[in-house]
């Protein structure tokens, strides 16, 4: 299969630097309906057998067009949701922000560890890989648009690429609409074609200025 990692449109969360993973939350900004509006040409030359959103409504939003584009219908999965943020929801102040992304990092080598009131590694990786599983098992030689989030996306394809590790994760972000490409499935691995940082639709869609705490390189 061949997996479309894409990110959604900006919202006001990344606006304004905070934390925001709770169903359904904020659908996107004026910018953010520009750079959906974006993605069906930007993959013109990708055949698109299916397309995956998660229960927030940015990644809904931000596959709308694509879905209209290709008469396609999204799956609707829960797994593909960004990583709970627990006690750590709403905050943009620095200590959060690295709680936060430390966590996410720590589970490269401790799978259980917890985000405070929020899920741990093997929590979050037992449902992204449901999802992703359930994708392939309809779509095993196909090529699959999942619109998701930025922690989710960094963490999950930088977890199951074989050429990809944290290093590369926690330096390379992804902006709002940027793409991580893999290919392969779940018994025989991944293996990352590539890790496109900026928009979809060009540098001009991205917002330089945002704060954005899933979508940025951590120091």
């Amino acid at each position: 299969m061949r997996l479309l990692l894409i990110r959604h449109g900006q919202t006001i969360d990344n606006v304004k630097g905070e934390l925001g993973t709770v169903v359904p939350g904020p659908g996107l900004t004026a910018l953010g309906r520009r750079q959906a509006e974006a993605v069906p040409a930007a993959l013109a030359a990708e055949r698109i057998d299916a397309i995956a959103v998660s229960t927030m409504l940015r990644t809904q939003e931000t596959g709308a067009p694509l879905a209209a584009a290709t008469g396609l219908t999204p799956h609707v999965l829960a797994g593909l949701r960004e990583i709970d943020a627990g006690d750590l929801e709403g905050r943009s102040d620095e200590e959060a922000i690295t709680t936060y992304q430390r966590t996410m990092f720590a589970w490269w080598t401790d799978f259980d560890a917890r985000i405070p009131g929020g899920e741990s590694g093997t929590e979050f990786a037992a449902r992204y890989d449901a999802a992703i599983a359930s994708l392939f098992a309809e779509h095993p030689d196909g090529t699959v648009a999942v619109f998701s989030h930025g922690a989710a996306i960094r963490t999950w394809a930088a977890w199951n690429s074989t050429n990809v590790d944290a290093e590369f994760s926690r330096t390379h972000g992804l902006e709002n609409t940027a793409v991580v490409v893999l290919e392969g499935g779940p018994t025989t691995g991944w293996h990352a074609l590539s890790w496109q940082q900026t928009p979809l639709g060009g540098a001009a869609l991205d917002d330089v200025t945002a704060p954005d705490p899933t979508g940025e390189p951590v120091a």
